[in-house]
């Protein structure tokens, strides 16, 4: 499978981002999704997860009630809706199952850039 991300970008703090992923070859209601990100010198690490259901939704405690994950699965998406951003949110944004690569051949896309920053 792969993971195209999509919807990044430089934004204020406070402002709001929708990061979008589509994948390909695997169909997301089969399985366990999820988020994750890297900031510099730091390990990637998960920021929201959804069952294969689309329920038992998951958020680490950085974005609780800031940030929303949902999908589309008529169109193969994921989705990372964003708000009152903090220079800490500041990473190269993932999508992947999880946990990741979970079907045979997958591996990471190339993320998506967010920076948070005045």
């Amino acid at each position: 499978a792969q993971f195209a991300e999509s919807g990044g970008g430089l934004m204020q703090p406070g402002g709001s981002l929708r990061l979008s992923c589509k994948v390909s070859s695997g169909a997301i209601s089969t399985v366990p999704m999820g988020w994750f990100r890297q900031a510099p010198g730091k390990e990637r690490e998960a920021v929201a997860t959804m069952a294969y259901r689309g329920d038992n939704i998951y958020y680490t405690d950085d974005v609780k009630g800031r940030f929303t994950i949902s999908r589309d699965t008529t169109k193969n998406r994921l989705y990372l809706q964003m708000n009152s951003l903090k220079p800490e949110d500041t990473a190269v944004y993932y999508c992947n199952t999880n946990p990741p690569n979970l079907w045979t051949g997958s591996y990471w896309g190339q993320g998506t850039q967010v920076t948070v920053s005045s």
